[in-house]
Formats: structure tokens, sequence, C-alpha cells
């Protein structure tokens, strides 16, 4: 990262003179480094994340102006990005030009919708995302601190422009589905609901004192924090919450489908594209669904009578309603998830040849949004601010969270899954573009469906129970390309999609529940967990098809893991490339 900072410096402040023409490589290079410094300007807390310190003072601006000159930007960009000879470039660099292209494009293509004002789902809101920005920043000297205060004085500023953008939306029609959104103002009070030094605001000042404070000045400091999120961060989360009671549930969407929105088909042809990064059409992607859920219930009726069970509704019954399978405290649901978790690192050097040095700990989902959102969830650390990654297990509603899903819950968030994928990518000698930037659905989240397959190799299954519990998990994301699918794109209601889940997998009627409100609010995202997975399987398939003794099943994980998050179509060409390296080794 530091090479690239530098080199932008330099190309600011160098004298102009003639040089011969530069290669592709080379023009490459110092778009994807203009690219990264307009990334982390437009974003200062992922720029933070980086470990990039200009903008620790800043949140960022949400404006509709600043979303335009982004997407202005980024047409520009791609003019340049234009001009460059694909064939001059190294396969490295073609995949570096392919990702660049696709992410310049998408950033245009969505500024052109009026949903790019909605700012919340029932997943993930901004208020949510600004209680874990310490998580985000370094904390070593007081200016740290004193940094970190004014990005929540600016709080109230960045809620503001949120809000305007939400009524905005509104005034156009857009609006989020009723059924949908009725966590969200109980999910922003939470935030500030308790005492202030006890709330996610507070974390970074129960920490020890910083070396450069003396012991007056750390007090001082920690009495400012209290006033400022007690004082500013609070009214600003009240106010926002009392504009969701008051002005948008009472206008929020009737219709649970993008559908019945202004220009909603093609809007959602846009996010699954985005989201699986193919040209599938959505009807494409909901027969590939229905042909999933029929092959994996044929395995599930396999487990069930292995099981001794006549049927898998038998089954099912006895799993969804055993008070054996269920955790009766938050502390015992978490040892256990800790347990299945420590099994699994001990597995790893089985299955990889290189491990990434970032660990990762567990923590309960804030209480404020546990209710309303999904079983488990993984937040990325910071190897450069010393940030672990965390495991996140819901620990509401504990008679609907089965201690059969932790094997597959736990690889998928953890390892194999998220950390091991996502703190490795912390770690490769990419550009720091595609490193801090470069996302992709069905690569991430194929990987950490792809990831609970792989315990099967890894023998985590080892009773009918867990082993079920496996494919419900398979079976949730193969619903999923039926259920989004049927819901913006074939009319769908709610309650259409809860029925389809609740007889096609073994989910709680809390996790069904919530499941279907994120699909809902958050439409096609939810799509490329399975068709990421079939890829990853289909080429492993392939390799072990054309090297034959010459497979290794570490390596092949290697290789997947190589190039950090990639397009599908990128990654079918870069195991392409592996497969015939290792027929010439």
């Amino acid at each position: 990262m530091q090479k690239h900072l530098l080199a932008l410096a330099a190309a600011c402040c160098a004298i102009a003179a003639p040089v011969a023409q530069a290669a592709p490589a080379d023009d490459l290079d110092r778009l994807m480094d203009d690219i990264y410094a307009a990334r982390l300007k437009a974003d200062p807390v992922a720029a933070s994340a980086a470990g990039v310190e200009d903008y620790d003072r800043l949140l960022g601006d949400y404006s509709p102006a600043a979303m335009d000159a982004r997407a202005a930007q980024a047409a520009a960009f791609l003019a340049r990005l234009n001009t460059i000879d694909v064939a001059g470039l190294s396969p490295e660099d073609q995949a570096d030009h392919a990702i660049v292209r696709r992410l310049l494009e998408e950033t245009m293509a969505m500024n052109g919708f009026g949903q790019r004002l909605l700012a919340f789902s029932s997943y993930y809101s901004p208020w949510q995302g600004w209680a874990e920005i310490s998580n985000s920043m370094q904390f070593v000297k007081g200016l740290d601190y004193e940094e970190y205060l004014a990005r929540l004085e600016a709080i109230p500023a960045a809620s503001s422009q949120v809000v305007a953008n939400t009524g905005a939306a509104l005034a156009a029609g857009h609006a989020l589905p009723c059924v949908a959104v009725g966590g969200v103002e109980g999910s922003i009070r939470g935030a500030v609901a308790a005492a202030p030094e006890e709330t996610r605001f507070y974390r970074p000042f129960a920490r020890t004192r910083p070396a450069d404070l003396t012991q007056e000045q750390w007090a001082a400091l920690q009495e400012r924090a209290r006033a400022t999120i007690s004082r500013t961060v609070a009214p600003a989360y009240g106010k926002a919450a009392d504009y969701i009671r008051d002005e948008y549930l009472p206008r929020c969407a009737k219709a649970a489908g993008a559908l019945a929105q202004p220009d909603g088909a093609a809007f959602y042809a846009f996010r699954v594209g985005a989201s699986t990064t193919t040209d599938l059409t959505p009807q494409q992607v909901h027969d590939i669904g229905l042909a999933e859920v029929a092959r994996i219930a044929a395995e599930m009726e396999t487990v069930a009578a292995t099981a001794g069970y006549r049927d898998r509704a038998a089954f099912v019954d006895k799993l969804r309603t055993d008070p054996a399978y269920y955790a009766t405290t938050p502390e015992e649901l978490l040892a256990a998830a800790s347990a299945q978790a420590k099994a699994l690192d001990g597995l790893m050097p089985a299955y990889f040849n290189l491990l990434p040095r970032l660990p990762y700990g567990i923590r309960a989902v804030p209480a404020e949004t546990a209710e309303g959102t999904t079983t488990a969830y993984y937040s990325s650390g910071s190897p450069v601010n010393g940030v672990a990654g965390h495991y996140y297990v819901n620990t509401s509603k504990l008679d609907q969270r089965p201690l059969w899903e932790l094997p597959a819950l736990t690889a998928h968030e953890a390892v194999p899954g998220h950390h091991h994928q996502i703190a490795l990518q912390q770690e490769l000698a990419l550009h720091p573009l595609r490193r801090e930037f470069a996302y992709f659905t069905a690569f991430t989240e194929g990987w950490g469906l792809y990831a609970e397959r792989l315990g099967l190799d890894m023998g985590i299954y080892d009773t009918p129970e867990k082993d079920y519990g496996r494919l419900s998990y398979e079976m949730w994301r193969a619903t999923r390309l039926v259920v989004d699918t049927g819901i913006h794109a074939l009319g769908w209601t709610k309650e259409q999609a809860v029925a389809f889940m609740t007889e096609n997998t073994a989910l709680s009627a809390a996790n069904i529940d919530a499941e279907v409100n994120r699909y809902i609010s958050w439409p096609g995202q939810a799509l490329g967990y399975k068709l990421g997975e079939l890829k990853i399987r289909q080429l492993r398939e392939r390799a072990e098809q054309e090297l034959g003794p010459k497979f290794s099943l570490a390596a092949f994980n290697d290789a997947v893991l190589a190039q950090g998050p990639v397009p599908l179509d990128v990654l079918d060409t870069q195991i392409e490339r592996w497969i015939t390296a290792q027929k010439n080794a």
C-alpha cells in the first residue's frame, strides 16, 4: 500500500517531461492508483480500515450530489480503461482490467436508479454501521481518539443526509415493503438506549490509557466521549428513529417485490447481474433453484432414513422440537460455537497450504438487532489497525437456534469460510484497490457455502443431525434462488415465500421470517451464494477429472483464493490456468 501511496505523491509532484509511451500494464496500474485514491476519499471509514489515516476525522458525503460526482468520475475512469490494450496485458493484469471494468460499470449503472437513495434494509442500516466504526480504526495515541470523536460529532449531519435521501426516495415512489422494515426503528433506538459508556460507541474508551496522555487528559477525553454520545449521537439517532416511525412506516410499500417500484424490473435485473456476476435472467436463476431444491431434498430423505425416520418431515419435526438440540442460555450457545470454531481451526492445515495470520473472535449479535436479523454473520478485521475478525452468533430466541446447525454455520462464517478467505485476502499481494474494494457476493458468499461443503471432507458432520444441518443450510441457499426471484420477478407474496421455505428447509420460523425480510428489502443479494458455490464445485470437479492423481485438494483450495475475490468468469479462467500449470508441473 505504501508503494502505491508514494507513487500517487510522485505523480502529483513530478515535473512534466517527455517520456516514452507507457506499457499497457503501467497505464493500468496508474489508473488503478487513481481509482483507489478516489475510493479512499469517497469512503473515509473504508480508508481507515485499509490503514490510510488521511480521512480519519470524516464519515463521508451521503448526498445525491456526491453520488452523481462519483458516477461521473467512474465514467471518466472507464474512458481511460477503454484506451488500454488488453492483449498487451499479462493474465493477472487482464483479470485486474476485467474487475476494474465491472466496478466502474456497476457504479455508473447503480446511480441511474432511484433505489440508490435506499440506504437501509432489514439486515443493515448506516446507523448500525456508525455504531461499529471504531472497528475500522486504530487506537494507539491520543490523536486517534480525537479523530474518532470528530467522526462521532459528524454523525448528525450524515444522519440528516440519509434521512433526506429517504424522503426523496419516498417522494419518487421508492419505499421498502412494510413487511420487512418493522424492526428498523427499534434497531436505531437500541444503539443508543444504554448509558453512554455501555454503548458500542464508547468501546475504544474502555481500553488502556494511551501512553502519550496523562491520566487527567485521558479522563477528560473519556468524559468528552460520554458527552458526545449522549448529547450529539443519541439525539441524532432519536431524530432518525422518529422519522422512520412517523414518516416512513406510514408510507412503506404494500407489495413485497421490486416489480411494484418504479423501474423495478430493470433494477432487479441489474441486481441479479451484480450479485451473481453472470448474465443469467431471473427466470433462469429461479429454474436453477428449483432443480437444486429437488436434488437436495432427495439427499435429505436419505439422511432421515439413516437416522431411523420414515421420512424427512418426521426427522425435521424431531430436530425442531427436541429441547436436547437447543442451548438454554446465550453463554451455552456461544460456548458451543466457540468449541466448534476451535475444532475447525485444528483441521485447517490439512486442507490449505496457506493460512492467514489474523485471528478471529466470537461475539453475540448486538441485542438491538438480534431478534430481526440472521442467525450469524462475520465482521472482517483489520491487520493494519490490529483488529481481529469476528464471528457474530445470534443468541436471541434460543429455542430456534439449534446446535446441530453449528458445524455448517461455523464453517461458513469463520473457517474455512469468511474469516479464512477475507483475512487471507488482506495479506495477498494485490493492488490495494482490489484488496480493499473489490468484493463480489458470488465469490465471497459462494466460498462460504463451499466451505460448508468442505466440512464433508473435514469430517465435521459426524451425526445424522449435523449432516442434516448441512443439507438444511444448502437447501436454505437453494430456496433463496426460488424465493428471491419469486418475490421480485414473479410477484410472490411474503406468505408464499415463507411457506416455500418452511416446506423445504429445517430452518426455524424466526430464521425464515428474518431471512425472507432480508430478501424483500435487499433484492438479489442472496442469489450469489448458491450460484458461486455451484461454480466452485464445478471447477473442483473439472480439476479432479483433468488432473487425476496430480490433484491436491489443499492446492485447489489455495488456487481459488489466490487472486482474492473475482467475478465468476474471471475465476473460471484463473482455475483453468492453474489446471494447465499443474499438468505441466
